[in-house]
């Protein structure tokens, strides 16, 4: 047997309390393990007033509380700007959708952590469309990868389930988007956002279900050789008149499907 000595004998003792000491404050963890990807940004339930735009995000998140208290809505419009911007085409949202009782809840500069906050406090809740028609995420280009933006719609359709289990959601793609300028005026990273969206299209489409979700991708009914026309979306990402016709169009045998589909869950 090994004899220590004392000195010996204390100098282990005191690394042992050490070490026990350590431990029990927490102090002790693996290091993390070494990436060279970029760590992911996680979408989240943000507080209303982390979007700065003097009040209109709440304004209209109120219309549309208001809207739901006036009467039944069956088929409802959920998303950012492009959404919104159904209002350029009154036309051919009368054409399509006057006959129902349909809704707009689209805002401006919405990202998804937006609508899901928007959720959350009660548009919801007093409404239960036949379907949802869900389009979200190209503002979220800007900062996450595709795979979070993917991860944060679908926990959107997860809480447009739970809170109305008879609606059907339609799942469109992330519309394609083309160079454009940020608000200092340089250029944005339109190939990266764009990669970004294909990887989030990619995986959102692995949500259709047959039945309460449907997924339906129509960016390329945007495209002639690759590129954006400009009577198609002047800007490189919001329709005109001839875009919102082009998504009507192409959205409109699923859609017709899915409201002449039984109400509730299957």
């Amino acid at each position: 047997m090994r004899i220590l000595h004392p000195e010996g004998r204390m100098r282990r003792l005191l690394a042992v309390c050490l070490v026990l000491s350590l431990c029990l404050t927490g102090c002790v963890s693996a290091p993390p393990p070494a990436s060279s990807e970029a760590a992911p940004i996680p979408v989240r339930r943000l507080q209303a007033a982390e979007k700065r735009d003097g009040g209109v995000f709440l304004r209209k998140h109120a219309a549309f509380l208001q809207r739901a208290q006036e009467g039944p809505v069956d088929l409802l419009f959920l998303g950012d700007s492009i959404t919104e911007g159904w209002g350029k085409a009154p036309a051919v949202w009368q054409q399509h959708y006057g006959s129902l009782r349909a809704a707009n809840f689209g805002i401006g500069g919405d990202r998804v952590e937006h609508v899901l906050w928007r959720l959350d406090n009660g548009e919801l809740d007093r409404i239960r469309p036949r379907v949802i028609v869900l389009m979200i995420g190209t503002n979220n280009s800007a900062s996450q990868r595709g795979e979070d933006i993917a991860a944060g719609v679908r926990d959107i359709v997860a809480t447009l389930h739970a809170k109305s289990p008879v609606s059907r959601v339609l799942l469109l793609g992330i519309f394609p988007r083309g160079p454009r300028k940020n608000a200092d005026g340089s250029p944005d990273d339109a190939v990266r956002r764009m990669e970004a969206i294909r990887t989030a299209n990619a995986s959102l489409a692995k949500l259709d279900d047959g039945q309460r979700v449907r997924y339906l991708d129509i960016g390329e009914r945007f495209l002639v050789d690759g590129r954006i026309p400009s009577d198609v979306m002047p800007d490189q990402l919001h329709p005109a008149v001839k875009g919102y016709e082009i998504w009507a169009a192409a959205m409109q045998p699923l859609l017709t499907q899915m409201l002449a589909a039984p109400v509730g869950p299957d």
